[in-house]
């Protein structure tokens, strides 16, 4: 398949869907709708009381708000008047929030009410003085209650011109932070539209469908895989709060979706739910269910369980370039790649100086893009983390993967992630997946700590299912049947829980910092010897 997707932004896809469909639901929020109509009046009002407060074209506005109707009409909103929406994670506090707030340099935030007493704790710590807007009463503050939200619901009506082009930045989306401080990706607008357009052309998401998804919108799979795609295809976006199991089938049933976008993970959880009546009268309703990763095993249990055929499989992408490698619907990729290089990236394995290696060797992913507006347009504020991604012309990933023979692409780990022992390479994300295997661990995140031999020594550090469940030396001699002699690990703690980012990844860069605790078992020092085979 050869087909050129249109450059395009989210201003014109929404002003195209307002003009053909204008009485269409465009959303719906547990049982709360808006037409596409409704949505353009609101978002222009406003758009206007934005504007008297002071946003400006190219300028963030920070929005932490959750999965609601008000978040949609803002983002529009801000996006009408040329500013850049910057979502914040609603699960940021303290040193996150702060790092995310100073850096985007934002002069207005809107947050729920239940969020405004955390903004306003590291306030003083921002570099300008933040003008406060709460979605909900906000409880009483130090310097006084922020600014309702209906003081920014203008009476002014009057259609704002769009001056938007496909590469004007129109979202400032932070990465997960779990090598480092969170970057903002800035994102141009034909970036969701191209993820849109490609649902449209590629997945057969029309006008009769109904988009469901309770991923967060300050994640841009929500924002373009379900918000934009809608837009683009002028259907609905049914919007979640938060993922239920037992609400799952029944939000289904309730809105009709034929359409689900939904993470590997909770794709999986599902396929081994109790059965029930929602679920049974759904069979057969859900057309298209995207999710990555997304296991064959685990396919096999939607289509037999609840007849759902068509499936996103086989991708990989990030929040710069959100689709690197991809699957079309006709192909059948090998089990455990991620897609092959497409239609909007060409994708390389390169060595430690960026030259290219050969097929079925491990090295870091790079890519450069095919079409313009596909790959973010650089890291906000931040001149030399974007030169440095963009060593040689192509976008490091900070990825490592292998290229089979007929060019699927294979992830192996993070590049920080990664461990070499005694001149072996080891993958962190090889060795998690056979430790989760163990009853007894309920997390595990496996990283370097630095030899005094020089290179990497391997650590487990894991979660218990309950306390005493297993000794850190059964686990280790669990494992030497298991894993290569090399990978065997010197080092396991136990921790009730591992160190997470607000977006719940494990922080090994703080792991690999701490490196062989007081708490943590030593195979050679407890004397555990075991044959090398």
């Amino acid at each position: 398949m050869n087909l050129t997707l249109p450059l395009d932004t989210i201003t014109a896809a929404f002003a195209r869907a307002v003009a053909a469909v204008p009485d269409r639901i465009f959303l719906d929020c547990q049982g709360a709708t808006l037409t596409f109509a409704e949505v353009d009046a609101l978002s222009t009002r406003y758009a206007h009381g934005l504007a008297a407060a002071g946003a400006k074209k190219g300028e963030p506005v920070a929005l932490m708000l959750d999965n609601n109707l008000e978040h949609v009409l803002l983002w529009l909103a801000i996006n009408k008047l040329g500013a850049i929406s910057a979502p914040v994670n609603t699960g940021f506090k303290g040193h996150y929030l702060r790092n995310q707030l100073a850096d985007s340099d934002a002069g207005i935030a809107i947050a729920e009410a239940a969020y405004c007493t955390r903004i306003a704790e590291i306030e003083a710590e921002l570099p300008r003085r933040l003008q406060l807007f709460s979605r909900g009463e906000a409880d009483s503050l130090s310097e006084g209650k922020p600014a309702a939200l209906d003081w920014l619901l203008s009476q002014e009506t009057t259609p704002i011109e769009d001056s938007n082009g496909p590469l004007d930045t129109a979202l400032l989306v932070y990465t997960s932070g779990t090598t480092g401080n969170s970057k903002g990706c800035m994102i141009p607008h034909n970036l969701p539209c191209n993820l849109a357009w490609g649902a449209v052309h590629y997945r057969g998401v029309k006008a009769g469908d109904v988009i469901w998804s309770p991923l967060p919108l300050f994640h841009l799979n929500a924002i373009a895989v379900v918000v934009v795609t809608a837009l683009v295809a002028q259907c609905t976006a049914a919007i979640a709060p938060r993922f239920s199991v037992s609400n799952f089938w029944p939000e289904i049933r309730r809105t009709g979706a034929t359409v689900v976008s939904l993470l590997g993970s909770l794709a999986a959880l599902l396929a081994d739910a109790e059965d029930n009546a929602d679920a049974q009268a759904c069979v057969g309703q859900i057309r298209l269910l995207m999710a990555a990763p997304f296991p064959l095993d685990i396919a096999a249990k939607w289509q037999q369980r609840f007849g759902v055929v068509s499936r996103s499989a086989g991708a990989y992408g990030m929040t710069e370039a959100a689709t690197i490698t991809g699957t079309l619907p006709d192909d059948t990729p090998p089990a455990g790649s991620s897609g092959r290089s497409g239609l909007d990236f060409d994708v390389r394995i390169v060595d430690e100086i960026d030259r290219e290696l050969p097929r079925g060797e491990v090295g870091e992913i790079v890519c450069r893009p095919r079409a313009p507006g596909i790959l973010f347009s650089g890291y906000w504020r931040k001149p030399e983390a974007t030169l440095q991604a963009f060593g040689t012309l192509w976008f490091h990933t900070g990825d490592l993967g292998r290229m089979d023979a007929n060019g699927y692409l294979f992830f192996a780990d993070r590049k920080k992630d990664y461990i070499r022992r005694r001149g072996e390479n080891i993958s962190s994300t090889e060795l998690e997946a056979i430790f989760r295997k163990h009853p007894a661990l309920r997390d595990v995140a496996v990283h370097a700590v630095l030899s005094p031999l020089g290179e990497d020594d391997v650590k487990v550090t894991a979660e218990l299912v309950t306390p005493g469940a297993v000794s850190a030396e059964d686990l280790c001699r669990w494992s030497i049947d298991r894993v290569p002699y090399f990978a065997v690990p010197l080092y396991i703690e136990f921790r009730d829980e591992l160190p997470r980012s607000a977006t719940g990844k494990v922080l090994k860069n703080q792991l690999r910092e701490e490196g062989k605790t007081s708490t943590t078992w030593d195979r050679e020092a407890a004397g555990l010897r075991f044959e090398r085979r």
